[in-house]
């Protein structure tokens, strides 16, 4: 219980610290979103500049601390303020419509990933001793070496443009009604590509990690008793040594899922997939600082709160944890 309850202070005194950040920095930036946006909209009179800095979280008149005292409170109402390149659309609309695209690909794409570069993991340090291992060890290596960008480029060079198996990018066919299981083949089939990009791109990293867990684990003295007393080798793989192997890599599993609301940047924008990262980029672009807030946000909590899940997991799985590390 005292582990839990000193987590559980960890989790909220660095989420204070993320939400005090993102108020700060973002305010430490050169240049006026609202000016920005009065200079791109032509015939609005002057005095309203104050106004949309009101709406904006960014009014002059109000001393720093008060500001940040608002911005608290409407972070606790829900409310995130207005998009300066959707103005007047709300912070929290806009996301709702990015984030669910970015869940479903990255999300899936990412556990997707960590499975397979586990069991692949697990079987290389099984079998290290044999070239077949030796090889796909290899071979990862070098695949995890290419870009993102470039590995999207290349599938959508040999499978949407020469051989035109899927579509170029986009999330999905705009002329399908949405709600119809053309419309989610159309998605699934739009999505196929980077999804691929990314578990290809990332499945080497976790092969590695588990590979070289697992072959620390198996020089442990007690895996040579499991041995010695002559319990079955399947039983001594996974219980004894891929259960005590997998911990490290729960916690980087964790991290992923909880950068998976970020989006994959590159990735997005390669395949001009509406979703988090090819927002982000687009915000930058057009300086709107409520939703690159929001956004940096949204990422700081979510890779918090999964670490958090990870530290729980970790407490279930290793009893060394549960009892203080006696």
């Amino acid at each position: 219980m005292a582990y839990f309850a000193r987590k559980i202070g960890l989790l909220l005194f660095a989420l204070f610290v993320a939400v005090t950040l993102n108020f700060f920095i973002p305010r430490m930036m050169p240049g006026d979103p609202a000016q920005d946006l009065m200079d791109k909209m032509q015939g609005i009179p002057l005095e309203s500049l104050e106004a949309i800095k009101a709406a904006f979280g960014v009014d002059s008149t109000d001393p720093l601390l008060l500001q940040y005292g608002k911005y608290l409170l409407n972070l606790i109402k829900g409310d995130l303020g207005i998009s300066i390149s959707r103005f007047p659309t709300p912070v929290g609309r806009v996301l709702q419509v990015a984030v669910p695209w970015t869940v479903g690909l990255m999300g899936t794409a990412t556990i997707i990933s960590f499975f397979l570069g586990t069991i692949i993991g697990i079987g290389v340090a099984w079998k290290r001793n044999t070239k077949l291992a030796s090889f796909t060890v290899g071979l990862f290596i070098f695949v995890r070496s290419f870009p993102y960008f470039w590995l999207g480029l290349l599938l959508i060079y040999f499978l949407a443009f020469r051989i035109p198996i899927f579509p170029l990018g986009n999330a999905y066919t705009p002329q399908l009604e949405r709600g119809t299981l053309e419309f989610f083949l159309s998605v699934v089939k739009h999505a196929i590509l980077p999804a691929l990009t990314i578990v290809i791109s990332s499945m080497g990293a976790w092969i590695l990690t588990m590979r070289n867990n697992m072959i620390n684990v198996l020089a442990e003295d007690y895996i040579t008793v499991a041995e010695a007393k002559g319990l079955p080798l399947r039983r001594i793989k996974t219980l004894y040594a891929a259960k005590n192997a997998i911990l490290p890599s729960i916690t980087g599993f964790a991290m992923s899922l909880g950068f998976v609301v970020g989006g994959g940047l590159l990735t997005e924008m390669v395949f001009s997939y509406p979703g988090v990262g090819l927002m982000l980029y687009q915000a930058v672009q057009s300086k709107d600082y409520p939703l690159m807030q929001a956004i940096f946000l949204f990422i700081s909590v979510a890779v918090l709160v999964a670490n958090f899940i990870a530290d729980i997991a970790v407490l279930i799985l290793d009893p060394r944890v549960r009892d203080g590390g006696k």
